[in-house]
């Protein structure tokens, strides 16, 4: 029967390597979360910013007078 405890051993190996990768995955979820907000929030900050600037002049612009 050592086949079959070599298979036992195996199967116990790869449902630990599955757990361990859904742990992972989770926190990589978690993370992708955290930085699509972060990125959207800085999407909304420079709209508002280009919004707010849109009337002046650009920055590497000289003035009308140069």
């Amino acid at each position: 029967m050592a086949g079959h405890e070599a298979l036992e051993e195996k199967v116990a190996h790869l449902m630990r390597t599955v757990d361990d990768l859904s742990d992972i995955v989770a926190a990589q979820a978690t993370e992708i979360d955290r930085l699509t907000r972060l990125v959207r929030m800085l999407v909304e900050r420079e709209a508002e910013r280009e919004a707010m600037a849109g009337d002046g002049p650009a920055a590497n612009v000289p003035p009308p007078h140069w």
